[in-house]
């Protein structure tokens, strides 16, 4: 189950560059000015977690976006990359499965779930940081890695009040319930 949510992973699925949406000023250039594009967002979002799990986890494994940039239609990663990440579900014992699965529920990202997992769980303490080392990937950073789209949408036109808090505390609170299992 969890091997589908690689095809539309959350983390690699980047808007297009150019938006027909995107605001526009009246000297017919982006009404945004210097406001980073949703996709530069995704893509500086996704590229420290994708290259950590390329480092630490999946060594040699290439993971790639899954959208072209004018194209609504995902592409597959390779067959290799699809081995190599069912060959290290299969392996993990049942709390870190168990998991791993809320992880991905709730972000709808394989990949985010998985970088948050190997940064709790016991079973990958040899990955994790020592103490007063650098910060952890938490919560927090899940469900911003998880939320991109929704954060830079609100942050452009507006939050719902009583919907996009409450989906974002939501969030936070399925990601917890997934590092609770493991800690």
């Amino acid at each position: 189950m969890m091997m589908r949510y690689l095809a539309t992973d959350t983390l690699l699925c980047w808007a297009p560059e150019k938006n027909r949406h995107d605001p526009v000023g009246m000297d017919g250039t982006s009404g945004a000015g210097s406001v980073q594009s949703l996709r530069q967002k995704q893509i500086a979002t996704a590229e420290p977690i994708i290259a950590y799990l390329k480092t630490h986890i999946f060594p040699g494994v290439d993971i790639e976006p899954i959208l072209d940039e004018d194209s609504i239609m995902p592409r597959a990663q390779s067959q290799m990359t699809q081995e190599v990440i069912r060959g290290w579900l299969n392996g993990l014992p049942a709390f870190e499965l168990a998991a791993l699965e809320r992880g991905v529920l709730a972000s709808k990202s394989l990949l985010v779930a998985v970088r948050l997992l190997v940064e709790w769980s016991q079973e990958f303490r040899s990955l994790q940081p020592h103490e007063g080392a650098s910060k952890r990937f938490g919560i927090a950073d899940a469900a911003e890695a998880s939320s991109v789209e929704v954060t830079w949408q609100t942050n452009m036109w507006g939050e719902v009040e009583d919907t996009h808090d409450v989906e974002k505390e939501d969030l936070a609170r399925q990601l917890g319930s997934a590092i609770l299992l493991v800690c």
